[in-house]
């Protein structure tokens, strides 16, 4: 290993909850894992209550005790955005690490970077889920360019994204590496188990739409596709686990209009980590009808518990399931979606394809992303 670094990362972390939280507590700990020092600067205000959709933006799960983590940073006040830049310029990190998926985070991130690396001495790398949003809004292109022009390299986790990139006048490293699984829920439970955990019935096979529930994600098309004939006729139902970003009534009122009320099974808020492996082992695949994606961290999640998976062939979901030997790439349509569901059930695809799940998810460990995280430093 070369010389130990000093790396900051700031964004998301305990003490709040979702995906790029416990993506970046993740990759602190496998930073230290690896020797290096790690101290994170996460938000004292995220996202105003008026532009977050969801009940909560904290978790009420434990710090990880090895985490140096400092509350600092207020998304909307410029003050704390210069002050947390000072702290770290003053600190002189040999990285600053940064999570970026949404426009609206580029003044206060972009700020905290030029200010930094300002030491002459700091290189900031950004961890990109997105440079152009799922949901576009007027100015996103602008913001992205202070962003982009803030950074001395970047990873990306889909080819998508790195094509995205492509589109800025941007002349600096850029990695690639996967989603990393989210390894942070725990082991397997049988499926029995998980069903009675969730008060199933035992003879009815599930299938799993899981998170945040947006409308670019296509539940709707998922809604469609059980209405088809074939799959009424199974003795199949669907858990939809996770919280409405997106008005519910008119999922709700689709339900009804197809006469799905008895198919269909609502878990309508944020699931705690504790809780996330019973959906997971309680089904027989997992289901993102997206209708355009970049990456998706419950691809990641589905093959920490071995499950098939059903994907769209939109942004990179294709780039990690491999078609019809873990899961199944559709092109992003109802009758497609429909199709591979019938498939999956005809020809008993669950076992063969939770065996090739666990032997293809060797290729997304932590320490591949922490290296090409260090690899891109290297460069810039």
């Amino acid at each position: 290993m070369s010389k130990p670094l000093d790396i900051v990362i700031v964004g998301p972390a305990h003490p709040f909850r979702g995906g790029i939280a416990a993506n970046n507590d993740r990759l602190a700990q496998e930073f230290m894992r690896m020797g290096h020092s790690v101290k994170i600067y996460t938000f004292s205000l995220q996202y105003p209550s008026f532009l977050f959709p969801g009940k909560t933006q904290y978790t009420t799960e434990p710090k990880p005790e090895e985490l140096d983590v400092e509350v600092a940073v207020n998304s909307i006040n410029p003050i704390t955005w210069i002050n947390v830049g000072r702290k770290i310029r003053q600190r002189r990190p040999d990285v600053l690490l940064i999570r970026y998926w949404l426009p609206f985070m580029a003044p206060c991130f972009g700020t905290i970077a030029r200010i930094a690396r300002g030491n002459g001495h700091t290189k900031v790398i950004c961890v990109a889920d997105n440079v152009i949003p799922h949901e576009k809004r007027i100015g996103d292109r602008f913001l992205s360019e202070f962003w982009v022009h803030s950074t001395n390299g970047f990873v990306v986790m889909s080819k998508s994204v790195g094509e995205d990139l492509k589109t800025f006048t941007y002349n600096h490293p850029v990695g690639f590496c996967h989603h990393p699984l989210f390894d942070n829920f725990g082991a397997s439970i049988p499926k029995e188990e998980a069903k009675t955990l969730l008060n199933l019935d035992k003879d009815t096979s599930y299938l799993l739409f899981f998170g945040l529930i947006r409308d670019y994600k296509g539940l709707d098309w998922l809604l469609e596709a059980f209405a088809d004939t074939r799959i009424r006729n199974k003795k199949v139902k669907l858990l939809v686990a996770g919280e409405f970003y997106a008005d519910a009534k008119p999922y709700y009122d689709q339900i009804e209009r197809l006469g799905l009320g008895d198919r269909i099974q609502f878990y309508p808020q944020f699931i705690p980590d504790p809780e996330v492996a019973r959906y997971f082992c309680a089904v027989d695949m997992v289901v993102q009808p997206y209708k355009h994606a970049t990456q998706s961290g419950v691809t990641q999640i589905g093959y920490h518990f071995n499950k098939p998976m059903l994907v769209t062939n939109v942004g990179g979901l294709s780039e990690i399931i491999p078609d019809g030997k873990v899961g199944y790439v559709v092109e992003p349509c109802i009758p497609a979606i429909a199709d591979a569901i019938v498939d999956f059930y005809d020809n008993n695809r669950e076992a063969a394809m939770m065996a090739n799940a666990e032997q293809e998810k060797g290729k997304y460990s932590w320490s591949k992303m922490a290296d090409e995280i260090l690899r891109v430093y290297d460069l810039s």
